[in-house]
């Protein structure tokens, strides 16, 4: 995955969004951060992992990685606000095979939590590292995600040609 590439599309579109919406001098943090966590949930809400009250099946597989980027969109955008982009390195998290879904997304809902208490560097590469681990969990490969993103990019931009 080409993080570099990655970073560069979000400022473009992060750009884009701060001067369609006049929001070039206010800080963002706060709220891209309920952003990703409420993408967290929507993509738990989607792979149906914690509902042990139910028998239907998980959304399908694309479904599930277009949640799942929408996250990676969030998360390149906060280190882009805190000027994290040219320190920041793929450091995949290796696990046991035991990890359960459930307990992947509470790590990623912990991290994120501990980084809105302290935006450094370590906190903020710890929350990438969960939500890549998160991803390897479901199936999906780097190829796959960078696909999606650039897909999604591009609806991202077009939804705010249309006034989204």
């Amino acid at each position: 995955m080409n993080i570099s590439a990655l970073f560069d599309m979000q400022r473009a579109l992060d750009n884009k969004i701060k001067r369609q919406h006049g929001l070039e001098n206010e800080s963002l943090t706060q709220r891209k951060i309920l952003a990703l966590l409420v993408e967290l949930g929507e993509l738990a809400n989607e792979t149906r992992c914690f509902k042990f009250w139910s028998t239907k099946a998980p959304s399908e597989r694309t479904v599930i990685l277009e949640e799942y980027v929408d996250g990676i969109h969030f998360i390149l955008s906060l280190g882009i606000g805190q000027g994290f982009e040219n320190d920041t390195v793929i450091n995949l998290k290796s696990g046991s095979g035991d990890v359960s879904l459930t307990h992947q997304f509470l790590m990623v809902f912990e991290s994120i939590s501990l980084f809105e208490k302290n935006p450094e560097l370590p906190s903020y590469l710890t929350v990438l590292g969960e939500y890549l681990y998160l991803g390897e969990l479901l199936g999906f490969t780097a190829d796959e995600i960078e696909k999606a993103y650039l897909l999604k990019n591009e609806i991202n931009h077009d939804r705010q040609k249309k006034g989204y």
